[in-house]
């Protein structure tokens, strides 16, 4: 089969623009025909393998590890969404960093996404009255990127992995010590934020609680349909019944789910829609992308496969682009680099390697709003909590670079230096 020409590529250096620069240059066209972008995009790099290669199989494998993203990334949207907790406001200091430390844990069984979904209006809530911009950008590094470093489940690039052939528990036992640093240090830098923040606020805000609500979770019927999702992980044949399953555990908590506690939620499918639409074009694009890593890696990072070389190159493509399709690409130049012929060759014979492409795509991806996919949901929902969050540059020069990187630097300094 003939490789990709290079410039097949630009797509996908379109798209991935398009997404960083459109919504702070037009936000109100770019909301209007972001689908036409990802589509039309999509469709140039799919003809191309179906008309010109003529490559089939490439782009059904494609498809497949689309649907399979989308299924479990929209089955946890839809169950979380399901589930409202009501908090009483006015949380201690102490209170919030155990709140925090809790939801980068669930994250690894929701996701980042169902977990950010899950707790960021209960976050916002319980710190009423005096909830800031930082409660939102620890909120996002934490729950919806650092925590959900120990389980496929936890985060998308992670979830890729395991489609690739990566196994179930390899993450949790090769990135705990990675996942207890980075989520450590950045608790106790919150807790000490947050204890200047809370001995300034006035007495009454201190004191604040919304005295007609209790702690209360509704929607707890939603947890046995989170079962069969965690369940439909492990599937593997026949081709499509996991998908199958999650689809279906996503209907059941729907049509279970009473109608006032998605109202409680302002529960709407927009979110996890354009996170479908927009990663179909992305999938579509990047398969060029990463033929042309694979086969040029060996040239780009040399003969020698170096854990901290993975690990910026993933991080600090994760930050400024997406980390899902980061990782892919990474993994495949390891694969280039190495010359091995399958995932298990490289864990067993790599694994310093996998382990930085693993955490530098899950930890970066807290860096930017586009780092992510959860990220830019979170700051819908605080916008519309009338919470008064960080523009895009000024999340990366308030909270990434002077809070994110000192850890990044830590984590390479203890893990991947050598």
């Amino acid at each position: 089969m003939a490789a990709p020409n290079p410039w097949i590529i630009l797509p996908f250096v379109l798209l991935l623009g398009a997404m960083a620069l459109a919504p702070l240059a037009a936000p109100h066209w770019w909301l209007r025909h972001y689908a036409k972008v990802a589509f039309g995009l999509g469709a140039v790099t799919l003809v191309y393998y179906l008309v010109v290669l003529r490559d089939l199989s490439h782009v059904w494998h494609t498809v497949h590890d689309y649907l399979s993203f989308i299924a479990l990334i929209g089955s946890l949207f839809v169950v979380a969404g399901g589930i409202h907790i009501r908090v009483p406001g006015g949380a201690t200091p102490l209170a919030n960093a155990i709140f925090l430390l809790l939801g980068a844990i669930v994250a690894n069984v929701l996701g980042t996404t169902g977990a950010a979904m899950l707790l960021i209006r209960p976050w916002i809530q319980m710190n009423q009255p005096r909830v800031t911009a930082y409660h939102v950008a620890f909120f996002i590094f934490l729950v919806a990127n650092v925590g959900g470093c120990l389980t496929p489940i936890g985060d998308p690039p992670l979830f890729l992995g395991y489609l690739q052939g990566v196994p179930f528990w390899w993450v949790a036992k090769n990135c705990w010590p990675m996942w207890a640093c980075g989520v450590g240090l950045l608790l106790a830098m919150f807790y000490v934020i947050d204890l200047r923040n809370f001995s300034r606020a006035t007495r009454t805000a201190r004191e604040t609680q919304t005295l007609h609500e209790s702690w209360r979770c509704d929607g707890l019927v939603n947890l046995l349909f989170l079962a069969v999702i965690l369940g439909a992980v492990f599937v593997r044949q026949p081709p499509f019944l996991r998908e199958a399953l999650m689809l279906a555990a996503a209907l059941g908590s729907w049509f279970a789910t009473p109608r006032s506690v998605h109202a409680a939620n302002d529960f709407n499918f927009h979110p996890v829609q354009e996170v479908a639409i927009l990663f179909a074009g992305i999938f579509a694009t990047m398969m060029p992308a990463l033929e042309w890593l694979h086969l040029n890696a060996r040239t780009l990072l040399g003969d020698e496969a170096v854990p901290g070389m993975f690990y910026w190159g993933t991080g600090l493509l994760s930050a400024a682009l997406d980390n899902a399709p980061t990782y892919l690409g990474f993994l495949h130049a390891l694969f280039g680099v190495t010359g091995a012929k399958d995932v298990h060759l490289v864990l067993a014979q790599f694994p310093a390697e996998m382990v930085a492409i693993s955490v530098g795509a899950v930890f970066f991806g807290a860096a930017t709003y586009i780092g992510n996919g959860p990220n830019f949901m979170v700051k819908a929902i605080a916008e519309q909590r009338k919470v008064r969050v960080s523009t895009f540059l000024g999340f990366i020069f308030k909270f990434s670079l002077p809070l994110l990187l000192p850890v990044l630097l830590v984590v390479w300094l203890l893990f991947f230096r050598h």
